[in-house]
């Protein structure tokens, strides 16, 4: 995967266009993140805002959409193509400020880019 591509569907990722990931449930290859907070895409650099609960201890995630594995529109879920410690080790997302900021994006970025490619969980 390059840099570029992380903040950009797979092709082989099945999304309706306009489809509103927001509540959807979040699965890491090894368990549920949290779910959908938001969507986001500033200066072409799409991304889940993930609602992490009490795994986290109630923060939250950014993740780039080039990590979704899948979509399941029926089941309410994105898989997400690394694990929960990956997601875990991500810089940390403190403000919505840093959805807009290039320097933060391109941090995330570059972390998720350099993560070992695992299977793809299943739908």
């Amino acid at each position: 995967m390059t840099i570029d591509r992380i903040w950009s569907y797979s092709p082989q990722v099945a999304r309706t266009e306009g489809e509103d990931l927001t509540g959807f449930t979040v699965v890491a290859t090894d368990g549920t993140v949290g779910r959908v907070d938001r969507e986001g895409g500033h200066l072409g650099m799409r991304h889940l805002v993930v609602e992490t609960g009490v795994w986290v201890f109630g923060k939250s995630v950014l993740v780039p959409v080039g990590m979704v594995a899948g979509i399941d529109s029926a089941g309410r879920r994105v898989m997400v193509d690394c694990s929960r410690g990956q997601i875990k080790a991500a810089p940390p997302f403190r403000t919505d400020s840093e959805t807009r900021d290039p320097a933060y994006l391109t941090r995330v970025g570059a972390y998720y880019d350099g993560l070992p490619p695992r299977a793809a969980t299943s739908a």
